[in-house]
């Protein structure tokens, strides 16, 4: 993947963490996915007093990709950490979002996952790594 675009989604996912709705965990996650057609979606995550109602950063951006008619994605970026920290350790999608993702696979049949605490500390995973043997139609 292009250096140019793991940076550009990576600070975008870090501008999306400043967004985040977390009174209760305090745990500010942002994300930001590219399509094939080069578009950026963000997302953060957005909690709820019901916690089960809770929605993660990365299913925020998926799900407002999604509305505007995209149903690929390439890549995604996750940065994560406690609200007044700088990232210190990757924030990895849950189970539910890595399941999500699997249903808007790209056309070359995997997704980039990133993982980053910074632009220069950071991580890429194909999200079969992360999510093997998927649940797919």
């Amino acid at each position: 993947m292009d250096k140019k675009v793991i940076n550009l989604l990576i600070t975008e996912a870090q501008k999306a963490r400043k967004m985040a709705y977390a009174p209760y965990s305090n745990y500010l996650v942002g994300a930001a996915l590219v399509v094939p057609s080069g578009n950026i979606y963000t997302g953060c995550n957005v909690e709820n007093a019901s916690y089960g109602l809770t929605n993660c950063a990365e299913r925020t951006a998926i799900f407002k990709a999604v509305s505007e008619g995209q149903r690929h994605i390439d890549a995604i970026a996750i940065v994560g950490a406690p609200l007044m920290d700088e990232p210190s350790d990757y924030a990895y999608p849950c189970g539910s979002c890595r399941q999500v993702m699997s249903e808007f696979l790209p056309e070359s049949g995997d997704i980039e996952v990133i993982v980053a605490k910074s632009l220069d500390d950071y991580k890429i995973f194909k999200l079969s790594e992360l999510l093997p043997n998927s649940f797919n139609l």
